[in-house]
């Protein structure tokens, strides 16, 4: 697989991740033999990064995690997770004293001494511009805890305010074919600062999939029905923020470029590698065919100039309008 680097971690990584918040919950059940087999999959197929969270599955996530890196020690994976929504969300909580306790509970669950990168899972937008919460993330650095920090954000303006931070190591961000407001800005000032790009969402919860249509329904534990309008957390969360609908006439639109050689949800990933600046993408798997199908892409062509052009084309057309201004 294809490897790309962290310049301030001094890391190269696979260009295909696994995200593994489906792992612990909110995306309906998944077992522990199940999310095992996801793991050994990614792993097998040239997957070297893995991205989870604190809050995924209350730590389930977490642990399977570190099942995974007792059982494969010699694999070479970089883990990283986030802290930071196991609380109320007020800029107060972003304490050292705090940061030391949630780590060191993910260093448990994982079973790792030194987290090789710990996120700031979007956090208040007010935390981006405070200097003791960055002091703190640096005396992490010093304690051991943790090797490299990051910030995982919503907004592209809290993106660039992180970049411009000496210590940030990565910047997670939604970047999909249905969300391109991180190509303007964001993806060029990492690239001029070193500093990692980590695109999440890159299916837009599915989506890009292909799989659904006007009558898919999703269970009950699974955010693309109890968040659809934001209720639980950030809308951009779930969808990208487009609208069920409107996403659905957008994939349909992007379908057609596919060819038979790939899947659409291998065409939409490929779209994301294909972005300047982006170091590692994340997609989710339920399956160990899901795993395996997202890791092929790092070895696929890169999309055309035309293929990319009516992409875009389809994001000014039916996407534009809903989510630019909002993130």
């Amino acid at each position: 697989m294809e490897q790309r680097t962290f310049p301030r971690m001094d890391r190269q990584v696979g260009v295909v991740g696994l995200g593994a918040w489906q792992l612990g919950a909110d995306w309906g059940t998944v077992t522990e033999d199940d999310a095992m087999a996801v793991l050994t999959a990614a792993v097998d197929a040239g997957v070297t990064f893995l991205d989870t969270a604190d809050v995924y599955g209350d730590g389930r996530s977490e642990q399977l995690i570190g099942r995974f890196l007792a059982a494969r020690p010699d694999a070479g994976l970089t883990v990283a997770t986030k802290m930071g929504r196991r609380v109320a969300q007020t800029p107060e909580a972003y304490t050292l004293d705090n940061f030391r306790r949630w780590t060191d509970r993910s260093r448990t669950n994982l079973g790792v001494d030194t987290l090789d990168l710990v996120q700031l899972h979007c956090p208040p937008t007010a935390v981006f511009g405070t200097d003791e919460v960055f002091d703190a993330l640096d005396t992490l650095v010093a304690e051991k805890r943790i090797a490299a920090y990051g910030v995982s954000v919503e907004t592209c303006d809290e993106a660039l305010t992180a970049i411009a931070r000496p210590g940030v190591a990565s910047v997670q961000i939604i970047l999909n074919a249905l969300r391109h407001k991180p190509l303007e800005r964001v993806l060029p000032a990492a690239s001029a600062a070193g500093v990692g790009i980590i695109a999440r969402v890159p299916l837009a919860s599915g989506l890009l999939s292909g799989r659904y249509d006007e009558h898919t329904t999703f269970a009950a534990d699974d955010h693309r029905n109890y968040n659809r309008h934001g209720e639980a957390f950030d809308v951009g969360e779930t969808f990208s923020g487009v609208d069920f609908t409107t996403g659905l006439a957008a994939v349909r639109r992007i379908a057609p470029l596919v060819g038979a050689d790939r899947t659409m949800a291998q065409f939409a990933l490929r779209w994301v590698l294909d972005q300047p600046g982006v170091t590692v993408v994340i997609p989710g798997a339920r399956d160990a065919i899901q795993a395996r199908g997202n890791a092929a892409v790092a070895g696929q062509a890169p999309l055309s100039p035309g293929e990319l052009a009516e992409v875009a084309a389809v994001y000014d057309d039916l996407i534009r309008p809903q989510v630019h201004h909002r993130w």
